[in-house]
């Protein structure tokens, strides 16, 4: 079976593990560790959108063959829709899982009143081809913060975040489990079966 190529434009190493687990196999994943001299695409946009495209573009510019760009957050309605685009690098610097989810905690902790707090993990996919934009997808998670952080698994605010419909965090579910129901899985399976029905020979696939 060939393998479909595909670059994803991240240097995380635990979002690209996700990625390629929730991938089927015909999909071979590469990421920006493998090319070192790829630009750093700063992420200026105000939407998550926004900055899976400028990702996508920026790093498809430079290097040959579909790239797929991810920009994912959580959103708390208590906190008008916030860490939302800078999710990453709520407390400062980006990348810092612990202090983003501290930094959390501290404010969610003085509206104690308003819980549960209501939130929802984001993610929006851009994929790309020589500099341009070609498909764009969209995933979420509807769920819960609590303030007593619980689970190993995951990374980022998984330790805080309950689905709906389940009592545990997302990063007491399994990898599997996890993906079943996450924004990144929800999207990259829309990312899927739309790259399938475009590398297709035979039957048709709508838009």
């Amino acid at each position: 079976m060939k393998r479909i190529p595909i670059i994803v434009a991240t240097r995380n190493s635990h979002k690209a593990q996700e990625i390629a687990a929730i991938l089927p196999e015909e999909y071979e994943v590469h990421t920006l560790a493998e090319y070192p001299d790829a630009p750093d695409v700063e992420e200026t946009g105000h939407t998550f959108a926004a900055n899976a495209r400028l990702k996508a573009e920026g790093v498809s510019a430079a290097l040959h063959g579909l790239v797929l760009a991810d920009d994912s957050g959580l959103c708390v309605d208590t906190l008008n829709g916030a860490p939302g685009v800078l999710s990453a690098r709520y407390a400062g610097e980006h990348g810092k899982d612990a202090d983003n989810n501290a930094k959390l905690l501290r404010e969610l902790s003085v509206l104690r009143g308003w819980a549960p707090f209501p939130a929802r993990f984001v993610c929006a996919l851009s994929l790309a081809e020589n500099g341009r934009e070609i498909a764009h997808f969209h995933g979420t998670v509807e769920g819960r913060i609590t303030l007593h952080p619980r689970g190993l698994q995951g990374f980022g605010y998984d330790p805080l975040f309950v689905p709906r419909g389940y009592t545990c965090t997302m990063a007491e579910l399994p990898a599997d489990a996890k993906n079943a129901i996450s924004h990144r899985g929800n999207a990259l399976r829309l990312f899927a079966e739309w790259i399938h029905c475009r590398s297709s020979r035979f039957g048709e696939c709508s838009d």
